[in-house]
This record gives C-alpha cells, sequence and structure tokens, in this order.
C-alpha cells in the first residue's frame, strides 16, 4: 500500500471529518442554525458563480434575497446575513478544533527539519563533532502573533479545546453535545482587547507550551545526541520572545514597555 502524501492525508483526516462533523452541526434544532444552515450553500454558490463572472458583491446578495428570500423585508434580510457571519464563524471553530486534533496525524514529527532528522543526517556522515558545533552555534526567536480565536470568552475556548479532544478520540456522543453547545453560546465581548490583553494572551502560551517544549528539546539533545554527557550552558540556545499585533509595533523594538 501505498504512503499517503501530507495532502492525501489532510483531506482525509481533516476536510473528511469537517464534511461529516458540519453536517451534524446542520442538523441540530436550533433556529439559527437550522434556517441558516440550509440557505448557506446556496449563498455560497451564488457568490462562487458571481465571483467567476465578474458580479458586483452588492449585485450577488440581491439576486440571493430575490430568489430565495424574496418575503425578508430590510430588518430581516441584515439579520440573515448577521446569521451567516455567526454560522461561518463556528464553522472556522470546527475546522480548527479537527485539524488540531490531527496534526500529528497529518505532519510527520520526525521528518526533514526535525532535530531528530538532523541527528540522524550528521549521524550518517560520521559528523557528530559537527553536529555539536552546529548547536552551539543555533539561535531560536519565536515570534508568537495574535489571533482573534484566543480573544473569544472563556466559555467558547473550552468547548474548542473540549471539542478538540473529543474528535482525537472519535467521541461522537461528546462531539455532537459540544456542537450543541457551540451553537448557543455566544462568540462576541462587549470590549475589545487591548495590546496589554493581547500580551497576558500570548504568555499562557509562553507558559504552558514553549517552557515544556524547551525542556523537552534540550532532554532529547542531552539523551540522544550528547549521550549525557550534556550541561545546559553547552547548547547556545538564544530564546528571544516577541509578539506582534497588525498595527502596532513589536515589544521588542518599543523602548515605551520594560
Amino acid at each position: 500500500m501505498n504512503k499517503l502524501t501530507k495532502k492525501e492525508r489532510f483531506e482525509e483526516k481533516v476536510l473528511s471529518r469537517y464534511h461529516v462533523y458540519n453536517s451534524v452541526f446542520a442538523t441540530l434544532p436550533y433556529d439559527l442554525i437550522s434556517d441558516t444552515g440550509q440557505l448557506l450553500p446556496i449563498l455560497t454558490a451564488m457568490c462562487k458563480n458571481g465571483f467567476k463572472n465578474k458580479s458586483q458583491p452588492l449585485e450577488i446578495i440581491d439576486n440571493f434575497f430575490s430568489k430565495h428570500c424574496e418575503d425578508y423585508n430590510k430588518e430581516e434580510r441584515i439579520s440573515l446575513l448577521f446569521r451567516f457571519i455567526q454560522y461561518i464563524e463556528r464553522q472556522v471553530v470546527l475546522f480548527d478544533a479537527i485539524e488540531d486534533a490531527s496534526f500529528r496525524e497529518i505532519n510527520n514529527l520526525d521528518g526533514i527539519g526535525t532535530l531528530r532528522n538532523l541527528k540522524e543526517e550528521f549521524e550518517t556522515n560520521d559528523n557528530r563533532d559537527k553536529l555539536h558545533k552546529y548547536l552551539n552555534s543555533v539561535c531560536i526567536r519565536p515570534v508568537l502573533t495574535a489571533h482573534p480565536t484566543q480573544f473569544y470568552p472563556g466559555s467558547v475556548l473550552g468547548i474548542i479545546t473540549d471539542l478538540s479532544k473529543a474528535i482525537k478520540d472519535n467521541d461522537l456522543k461528546n462531539i455532537k453535545d459540544l456542537l450543541s453547545q457551540l451553537g448557543k453560546t455566544p462568540f462576541y465581548k462587549s470590549k475589545k482587547p487591548t495590546p496589554f490583553d493581547e500580551a497576558v494572551n500570548l504568555c499562557w502560551y509562553l507558559e504552558n507550551v514553549f517552557y515544556n517544549s524547551i525542556a523537552d528539546i534540550f532532554k532529547y539533545v542531552k539523551s540522544n545526541i550528547y549521550e549525557n554527557d550534556f550541561k545546559n550552558f553547552n547548547l547556545n540556545f538564544s530564546r528571544i520572545l516577541a509578539w506582534w499585533r497588525p498595527g502596532w509595533q513589536p515589544i521588542c523594538n518599543n523602548k515605551n514597555y520594560h
């Protein structure tokens, strides 16, 4: 049996799952979901055809309402467009959760570009000393960027985390329950996050992701490359952590931040 390409693995593990779970989401017994879920694919098809024919956005929307919602008044049309946005927002969350749950199945964590692969390449050519020198010169500079999903209310973030785990475990009952919660939970906050709020949220990743990841890297290097004859200061891992938000100067270059 031929090994699947990364694209094929993505289509199998992410796209196929998304279509299945999205159909479950579309059948939930909520007005917001049921009516919107039936009309959105129609609008999507009309948008694709309109874009292909170089139609104007307003023309496409007017054509949609005249054909499928001709009895809607102005207020009802605006309400439906808003529900489309709400529905799509939840579809994005569902897709992200599936993608997170499938990360290890899609990506080769020991493949080209990984530390394990680098070790094997040097050892094949009997260049362990060169590998040690190379690692001593490495400088890692992760840059954390703010993403809208980080600033959802805590209730939404909790659902996203639980949904990703349920998808990974193929727990269909729990998935349906979480999709049901997702359909009734508001996504918006009354106030926009400040730059400080964004920095605080990103610090969560430093504490809960990077801190553990850096320890795992050192542990692997010590055991598998230096064969335990290793001290932390032998590696010059300079970790300069910065963050960036569109429209804001990076903290690392801003003298007003200390």
